[in-house]
């Protein structure tokens, strides 16, 4: 599809195409009382040199969001800085983007991409979790059959003064049934099994999903455990459900939106309509209606 129509669906959910359109999306949800995580887009990259541009992008990023006062954090993927290139580049470059977060007391989120990348993905985010305890956390996705006990076997960085902070999504890879559920009920079932038991082990989980079951199961859980408001968020993507997004902040708790933005935003959006194939329709009435 023609990246023109695509832009017409696109620019509801990412903030631009530079680095000042996302401080500036950032600072309008922080007055709406929304914490952030700003992304560069981008991913699966060709070459090491691109690794260093992309590094040098967030350190740019960190520099000119703290400046401007941001409330919110980074979140990246490390696929975007070499993985599958050269697994210790992509180390030591997301290990000098967390140690530029840290010199402002911030944090930043590895996401987990698909399965190739899992194991090396936990793996970066321990070696960083030892040296930057309090200034790193991971993404993991409640549809692959092995995030319980990855959350179990992690236990060891865990601590109460330093917990765990997981942000728990459903995930929007394809991957064989063999590795992940495919049911909406089962990977539902499964989402707040694992976020039960981060609220057991005192963990933080940061709760991403547009799903009002989901959300509502979350709740019960929290109440169930009379877990505290700071031990906690929940998290959206930019442009998604605003309007359930106004209400879970509107009932007290914590919610961060996800601000993506770059020059790479045609991946990142055609991803949002393979996830969600009824949000294409708004890409046909572009055609119609706004040329």
């Amino acid at each position: 599809m023609p990246q023109k129509l695509v832009w017409q669906f696109s620019k509801d959910y990412i903030a631009g195409e530079t680095i000042d359109d996302a401080v500036q999306a950032a600072l309008k949800l922080n007055e709406e009382g929304i914490l952030t995580t700003i992304d560069v887009l981008g991913e699966f990259i060709k070459n090491l040199d691109e690794a260093e541009a992309n590094k040098n992008e967030y350190l740019e990023v960190i520099e000119k969001a703290e400046k401007a006062n941001v409330k919110g954090n980074y979140s990246l993927k490390p696929t975007f800085f070499g993985l599958l290139i050269d697994k210790e580049v992509a180390y030591k470059h997301i290990r000098e983007v967390v140690e530029k977060a840290a010199s402002y007391n911030n944090f930043v989120r590895i996401d987990m991409e698909d399965t190739p990348c899992t194991d090396m993905e936990i793996d970066i985010f321990r070696r960083i979790k030892e040296e930057f305890p309090e200034n790193v956390g991971l993404v993991l996705q409640s549809y692959l059959k092995r995030t319980h006990q990855d959350i179990k076997n992690l236990k060891d960085l865990h601590s109460e003064e330093v917990p765990l902070n997981f942000r728990l999504c459903k995930g929007i890879y394809v991957e064989p049934a063999s590795l992940a559920y495919k049911k909406y009920d089962e990977i539902n079932q499964h989402f707040l099994e694992d976020i039960e038991l981060m609220i057991k082990e005192g963990m933080y989980p940061a709760i991403a999903t547009h799903d009002k079951p989901v959300i509502e199961g979350s709740y019960k859980l929290l109440e169930k455990y009379n877990y505290p408001k700071e031990k906690y968020e929940f998290q959206m993507l930019y442009g998604v459900t605003p309007a359930l997004r106004k209400s879970v902040l509107d009932a007290g708790h914590t919610m961060r939106v996800y601000v993506p933005f770059g020059q790479h935003w045609f991946g990142y959006c055609t991803r949002r309509v393979k996830e969600n194939p009824s949000m294409a329709m708004v890409i046909i009435k572009a055609i119609f209606f706004k040329g």
